[in-house]
């Protein structure tokens, strides 16, 4: 993961900046933008979350995952040749979703479990959906019209949801009732680390990862006004990103148990 994600970026951009591009587009993720912070309510629990930007202060050490520090790590690394002359502009994608999820991707799946009746609980967590074309769109915008050694959030602007409202608008979609259930972090915590002893035995994926559930304690809220104002980044609402998921998913042999 360090080799392709560290060591491959550099290399890439060094044999980009050989080759004489005059535009390098990086793919970043949230995941190096700095946490939202909770303004504490007059209860001194039901606080507001406010979505961060590119400018949040952020640190390596709060990178708690190898996947996340990996790729801080990468970020860094075209920052530094940016700062050397690489004509660089470094693209942070949310959460995107979309037709073509063929692996699929986290968010992907969190969509496909829910058509096939895979998902009897629900952690209590936060995400910004962004349509997978305006994510590609940004991309060819950055090139276009980015600053050089700046960074741009490729969200929606209205895409910051929890992950009960979304698995709601996906009943309204599907017809498939959504989870009732909202597992408790601490008992999400012990299955992840269940998950993980199974998937080190048997070699298959975990079912749920522990950096995943240990990322779902945070509401992962971004305001990607930047990317709008400067770069025109499209904005589709998240609901038709998710109406397209579910049509591709279907249409394309995924689901196993619908409806």
């Amino acid at each position: 993961m360090f080799a392709a994600n560290v060591d491959g970026t550099r290399h890439v951009i060094e044999a980009a900046m050989a080759a004489g591009c005059a535009r390098i587009v990086y793919t970043s993720t949230v995941g190096c933008i700095g946490l939202p912070s909770v303004t504490k309510g007059a209860n001194g629990v039901n606080g507001e979350v406010t979505p961060t930007d590119e400018a949040t202060p952020v640190s390596e050490a709060e990178m708690t995952n190898p996947y996340k520090l990996s790729k801080w790590r990468a970020e860094v690394v075209a920052r530094e040749l940016a700062a050397q002359g690489a004509p660089v502009v470094i693209v942070n994608p949310s959460a995107p979703v979309g037709p073509r999820d063929s692996k699929p991707t986290p968010t992907g799946k969190i969509v496909l479990d829910v058509l096939n009746h895979a998902m009897p609980a629900y952690i209590d967590t936060g995400l910004n959906f962004v349509h997978v074309r305006d994510v590609v769109a940004g991309h060819i915008l950055a090139a276009e019209r980015g600053r050089l050694g700046e960074r741009y959030i490729l969200g929606h602007a209205g895409g910051n949801w929890t992950m009960k409202h979304m698995l709601d608008v996906l009943a309204e979609i599907t017809g498939i009732p959504a989870p009732r259930f909202k597992t408790p972090h601490s008992l999400a915590f012990v299955a992840a680390c269940v998950s993980e002893s199974a998937a080190a035995l048997t070699g298959k994926p975990p079912r749920a990862p522990l950096a995943g559930v240990r990322m779902a304690r945070y509401k992962m809220w971004f305001n990607p006004a930047k990317a709008i104002r400067e770069l025109g980044l499209p904005q589709t609402e998240p609901r038709r990103a998710l109406e397209d998921a579910v049509e591709w998913f279907r249409t394309n042999g995924y689901v196993k148990r619908d409806a």
